[in-house]
């Protein structure tokens, strides 16, 4: 008879918040938003509207012309998702 290794289910870290940055996140804030988004292990996506895109790439990003006051949800799943969550959350909240 053959076993199989019960493997934990881990949930995924998710987070809602309004964007605040004046600009939203056109163009230059796109870029570095993105490049935040790559300092971090984790698989990244930030969603709106039910669209979700990978938060790790700026077409993606640019493609859901996020303006200040939308709200959106960031996802994280990997080892830094936490630390990855709360920079990205910290970015698209801070006022210029």
């Amino acid at each position: 008879m053959r076993f199989l290794k019960r493997e934990r289910v881990k949930e995924l870290k998710e987070q809602s918040v309004k964007v605040t940055l004046e600009t939203g996140l056109q163009a230059r804030p796109a870029a570095q938003f993105v490049q935040e988004a790559n300092r971090f292990a984790s698989h990244l996506f930030l969603e709106k509207d039910g669209k979700k895109v990978n938060a790790k790439s700026i077409m993606g990003l640019m493609s859901l012309a996020i303006t200040k006051g939308e709200d959106i949800k960031l996802i994280a799943d990997g080892a830094d998702e936490e630390d990855a969550i709360n920079s990205l959350v910290a970015f698209v909240t801070r006022e210029e």
